[in-house]
């Protein structure tokens, strides 16, 4: 593009980045994945406009770093840009829950290409070498490891990823390396855009069954990612886990080079774990790696963290980084926000916040803070359902996951995309946890959560707000709550008794 056909107020876009990409229109810029697929875009030279519902702290980033971004969703939004834009980027929850979005009727009216952000971002990775991070659970965890181990060996790769890394703040990167980490969304096999030299996939367990169907449709988009790899490139699959251990089985006998990690991984480019030792809010894990025994201090709590470290380990080691670099970055690594984040301590009561919502991600959370709350308190999670048809369908293993704390808050479903089903709500998982019925409450009134959860809680106790909806909320107004009784009263209050659902 010349000075010439350069819209007035245009720079000059890097020569990698095509035509299409030079303005950009977001729908939902505030999102984790679509904001950062912007400030890679604004990186790399581009002009970026978009929308969102409302503020946040991703809105005024992007903004920060001159995006021009507008509250509320109209077709004048297309006007942000000098000339407009010359690609719109939407995401499949919005054509599902918005298809007369005025913005995507205006691009339709103009002729302007309507681009998934998969493909937008499947082409800021065409000219790097790219390692894929997947799996039914853990996967911004490990993307993340990977990103801080990588830069602990002095590279500076380019990376999305699905959260913001504690250490930075930040969920997106324009790197000068020549490598690009990317979480890998498998929930409507979007993932299937790219082609990496490296894919980890960290577990293959049953989800996302509102788009795809069926366990084996959901099973077999696996297949098809791992098909995806480079020639020459190779597979991380935990070797622990059934479903992730079987598409390694599968694509190993396809031809594709496979490295394993875990308890039971014995091969010799394998990562086998012979130890993990949980201490507080830290873990002491022992490896056998290159026929030696290292033992590495994470600075995150739970052996399925330790899991990840593990994955983030082998993409390493498959990208050609050094050994010991890569194992004192995964050392120095802090986590990411809202994976059992601490929001905050008042009145001998820790509160954390949690993105979990799968079952096996709640599982393995409330495990993991097991260590880190002791043997003085109780641990107490208020749970938001996301999405009716997984409320629905796995009602029962949520609520033997959520067995395994103390104390069980129930808030009703955070539908996202999905319209209520008659019936449907916190109760629908309340009735399968297996504690008793005092210990087990069903509270439908968001506003009453903060008093109910200072209500429960007690000195020495841990209180954890879980889901991937706006539950994350709350973990400041339990915290002001708590303050509040502290001050009025020295010491936290008991209010009256909620309702509970037992199981």
């Amino acid at each position: 593009m010349t000075e010439e056909t350069m819209q007035p107020g245009e720079q000059a876009v890097a020569p990698e980045l095509p035509r299409l990409l030079s303005r950009v229109h977001f729908i939902g810029a505030g999102g984790a994945a679509m904001s950062g697929i912007a400030r890679i875009l604004l990186a790399r030279g581009a002009m970026v406009s978009g929308s969102d519902a409302k503020d946040s702290r991703a809105v005024l980033a992007l903004r920060t770093l001159g995006a021009e971004v507008s509250i509320g969703h109209d077709a004048a939004n297309l006007d942000l840009l000098p000339g407009g834009p010359t690609a719109l980027v939407t995401t499949k929850a919005v054509h599902q829950a918005d298809p007369d979005n005025p913005e995507l009727l205006e691009a339709a009216a103009r002729g302007i290409p309507v681009l998934h952000r998969s493909a937008v971002l499947a082409e800021l990775m065409a000219d790097h070498r790219a390692a894929c991070v997947s799996g039914s659970a853990g996967k911004t965890s490990t993307t993340s490891m990977l990103v801080v181990a990588l830069q602990a060996c002095g590279t500076d790769p380019s990376f999305m990823i699905g959260g913001d890394l504690l250490a930075s703040g930040s969920s997106a990167h324009h790197g000068h390396g020549d490598v690009f980490v990317a979480e890998a969304d498998e929930s409507d096999g979007s993932f299937l855009a790219y082609t990496p030299a490296v894919a980890i996939v960290t577990n293959v367990e049953p989800d996302h069954l509102d788009h795809h169907g069926t366990v084996e449709a959901y099973v077999a988009v696996f297949d098809a990612f791992a098909g995806r790899i480079e020639p020459g490139g190779a597979l991380v699959v935990c070797a622990d886990d059934p479903g992730a251990a079987a598409l390694g089985d599968r694509a190993a006998a396809a031809g594709v080079r496979v490295r394993r990690y875990g308890r039971t991984a014995t091969g010799p480019d394998d990562v086998a774990v012979l130890d993990y030792r949980a201490e507080a809010s830290t873990g002491v894990l022992t490896i056998r790696v290159d026929d030696v025994e290292r033992t590495v201090r994470l600075g995150v709590a739970g052996e399925h963290q330790a899991l990840n470290a593990c994955a983030a380990l082998l993409a390493g080691l498959d990208l050609g980084a050094p050994l010991e670099k890569l194992l004192d970055g995964l050392t120095s690594f802090t986590g990411v926000r809202r994976r059992f984040e601490l929001r905050g301590e008042t009145g001998g009561v820790r509160v954390y916040d949690d993105y979990a919502h799968a079952p096996t991600k709640v599982a393995a959370q409330l495990r993991a803070a097991r260590p880190v709350l002791g043997e003085r308190g109780r641990l107490i999670v208020a749970f938001q359902p996301h999405l009716y048809s997984r409320t629905r369908d796995f009602a029962e293993q949520f609520g033997e996951a959520l067995s395994l704390a103390d104390e069980v808050v129930l808030l009703d479903v955070y539908g996202a995309r999905e319209q209520p089903e008659p019936g449907i709500n916190g109760t629908t998982i309340a009735r399968h946890v297996a504690l008793p019925a005092e210990d087990v409450h069903y509270e439908p009134s968001w506003a009453a959560v903060p008093s109910l959860l200072a209500d429960l809680a007690r000195p020495g106790d841990l209180v954890i707000t879980m889901g991937a909806g706006d539950v994350t909320v709350l973990g400041p107004e339990v915290l002001a709550e708590l303050e509040r009784r502290d001050q009025a009263s020295g010491a936290t209050g008991t209010g009256s008794s909620p309702a509970h659902v037992g199981g």
